[in-house]
């Protein structure tokens, strides 16, 4: 059996993590061994995920195989998205610019932020009394 060649790549948004394979071949975008469309619920994280494709018209040109962890939907979508684009630049090169210039190849850096002692949250305090 032949071994066939693929293009891997990581991605990461919040605390989701996608580590994307992609195939020089036509076929189906599957995610944690769901299709796509059963992995990604909403039309909007759809279209977000295959935003890579879209941006470089490669959308049947590859094929995808990705495992996500971590995170919630909307994180995940994100992750698989960076990390689509990233495997889309290191399978062509050429596509990098077309890519930065979308935002593509940038990982949202926003995280939650931590909770701090005395407080409900990390910002809301209790209501202040004066009397």
């Amino acid at each position: 059996m032949a071994k066939q060649e693929y293009f891997y790549s990581t991605g990461r948004r919040k605390t989701a993590v996608a580590r994307v394979r992609i195939y020089k071949e036509r076929g189906p975008i599957v995610v944690n061994g769901k299709p796509l469309e059963e992995a990604v619920n909403w039309d909007s994280w759809r279209q977000q995920v295959m935003m890579p494709f879209d941006v470089t018209d490669t959308a049947s040109q590859f094929r995808v195989v990705a495992k996500v962890d971590g995170g919630g939907p909307v994180s995940q979508a994100g992750a698989l998205r960076h990390g689509i684009a990233r495997a889309l630049t290191v399978a062509d090169p050429e596509l990098r610019g077309v890519l930065k210039k979308a935002g593509l190849l940038t990982r949202d850096a926003r995280e939650k932020e931590s909770k701090k002692y005395g407080l409900r949250r990390a910002r809301k305090a209790k209501q202040y009394t004066k009397r």
